[in-house]
């Protein structure tokens, strides 16, 4: 039975990932090598009592997004991540749909820049992972909040200072960009209902969308306004993984200056504390649900019945 595979392989995975590889302490009594249930839960996005009927057997056809967020928290390598779909009864995402495998390079860098905020999404803005500092920084994402053009246009005020010309030059930019993953990517049917979405619920999104409009991402200097530390001026610089169109972004604070001592204070303080969502779903149009975070918050796009939470603005 494909969901008994599946359970019984990510159990055994599970094993072999050292928490401290996932940014987790390692301290303590365990009673078995790798992570704990709860533990791959959090990486996930998933709640617990979902991982352990997967593992057990009991929860039947997994969504290709569970698998996908699974997946990301195994560090499983293109191979296994194969694998893992087909044990879940799933064909594994082909071209033609938006990448969203991370690599274990870019894990691993992740998990090297401790004292700088960084981010990964797709290339849909969906975002897929992040470390504490961003968290911290940023916030929580919600619900379709986690993907960058639905924040840019329809989700509420986030804490990036924004003047008229750059919130235009963003959306601009956004549209571009999504039209460039429409045409790099005919076959995915989550950025096909986005950019639908979009159209029905914003009138300024099917404006330039209609109007052909273009635009491009440059480095830039964003205020941010954070309620404990108060405002941070960082430089933001937006890398692209060559041949998944990954996008990492990445913050940084200009060295002896008071915006790199808060960043220093809020590294110290840390995301604030939040529960999960035990019963995640795929949320409405204009819904917003809650997303589990993690020492490396993981996000993905949700689907019906037991899914992560994955995207978004900047």
């Amino acid at each position: 039975m494909a969901s008994t595979d599946f359970g019984r392989t990510v159990r055994r995975w599970r094993d072999r990932v050292a928490p401290e590889a996932a940014g987790l302490p390692s301290g303590g009594h365990r009673r078995a090598p790798g992570l704990r249930r709860e533990e791959l839960a959090m990486l996930a996005g998933i709640s617990v009592d979902y991982v352990t009927r997967l593992e057990q057997g009991r929860a039947e056809n997994p969504s290709e997004q569970v698998v996908e967020a699974l997946g990301r928290a195994l560090r499983v390598s293109p191979a296994e991540r194969e694998h893992l779909f087909h044990t879940a009864g799933l064909v594994p995402p082909g071209r033609g749909t938006v990448p969203a495998y991370i690599a274990p390079s870019v894990h691993r860098m992740l998990d090297r820049l401790t004292g700088t905020p960084v981010a990964v999404s797709d290339a849909s803005w969906t975002l897929l992972l992040t470390n504490p500092l961003y968290t911290a920084l940023m916030g929580e994402r919600h619900g379709r909040d986690r993907n960058g053009a639905w924040r840019a246009f329809l989700g509420p005020g986030g804490r990036v200072r924004h003047t008229p010309e750059s919130r235009r030059a963003l959306e601009a930019a956004v549209t571009a960009d999504l039209r460039t993953a429409a045409s790099r990517y005919p076959a995915d049917r989550r950025l096909r209902q986005l950019i639908a979405d979009l159209r029905a619920n914003s009138a300024r999104f099917a404006e330039l969308w209609d109007s052909g409009a273009v635009g491009h991402h440059e480095a830039s200097r964003k205020t941010i306004d954070h309620p404990q530390v108060g405002p941070l001026t960082l430089d933001c610089d937006v890398l692209t993984v060559a041949g998944t169109d990954l996008r990492i972004m990445i913050y940084t604070a200009e060295p002896d200056t008071e915006d790199a001592e808060r960043l220093e204070l809020l590294a110290v303080l840390g995301p604030q504390p939040f529960t999960a969502d035990p019963h995640p779903r795929e949320p409405g149009p204009m819904e917003r649900t809650s997303p589990s975070k993690s020492p490396t918050a993981l996000a993905t796009r949700r689907a019906p019945g037991e899914s992560p939470t994955r995207p978004a603005g900047r």
